[in-house]
């Protein structure tokens, strides 16, 4: 399994540079060296706790996963954890390419994890899109990826899906819903939880944990 993460890793590094976008694990920059290890790091400890489930989000967000290079974090969650989750903080070897005194939190993440806590449900976390799509001009935003950018994100969402042997696939918003029908993979599908969407997330991922009670081990 270790070698299929550091192979996965290496070629999400090595894809093709986008207009308009951040591949926040090239070897352009140096810092991203960090982002990579943390994406090794999460995947290794993602494999110990073997989930049936996988949340697949839309692209990576400038003030989340573009820094720290983990779907679904924040700077603040990487390096102190939550209380019950056993998969991020300092201790499990994750690391910020900057060194800086006050963390930057990323709502979006902590509802994640609130919520999956709270029904006690572990998910995978990946994106349609794997890279930080920008508005031209402006590389602290965030955009909807295109169609071409959502074709790239193919292959390493299917492969994912794959390498832990997934059950169970959950589209997190309307982008992440297409490209997974589009590649005929059957998926449920509950509200992003940005701009509003806090209750109904909840409220879907209550829903999702009730009918999988009945069908797979969630955790």
């Amino acid at each position: 399994m270790i070698k299929k993460i550091m192979k996965f890793v290496e070629e999400l590094a090595t894809m093709e540079a986008m207009p308009n976008v951040h591949n926040q694990y090239s070897y352009k920059y140096k810092e991203n060296s960090v982002r990579r290890d943390n994406l090794v790091i999460y995947l290794k400890e993602m494999h110990k706790l073997k989930p049936k489930i996988i949340l697949v989000g839309e692209a990576p967000g400038y003030r989340g996963s573009l820094i720290t290079g983990v779907p679904y974090t924040s700077e603040y969650l990487l390096m102190n954890n939550m209380k019950g989750l056993e998969l991020f903080g300092k201790d499990k070897g994750y690391r910020l390419p900057l060194e800086k005194d006050k963390l930057l939190k990323e709502p979006t993440a902590t509802i994640i994890w609130n919520t999956l806590l709270k029904y006690d449900i572990m998910m995978l976390g990946w994106n349609a899109f794997p890279f930080h799509p920008y508005r031209k001009g402006n590389e602290e935003s965030n955009r909807t990826p295109l169609k071409k950018e959502l074709l790239i994100g193919e292959k390493p969402l299917l492969e994912m899906i794959e390498m832990f042997n997934i059950e169970k696939v959950i589209a997190m918003g309307n982008k992440a819903e297409e490209s997974l029908k589009k590649l005929g993979v059957n998926c449920e599908k509950v509200r992003h939880p940005a701009q509003g969407g806090k209750n109904d997330f909840d409220e879907g991922i209550r829903k999702i944990k009730e009918i999988s009670m009945m069908s797979i081990h969630i955790y």
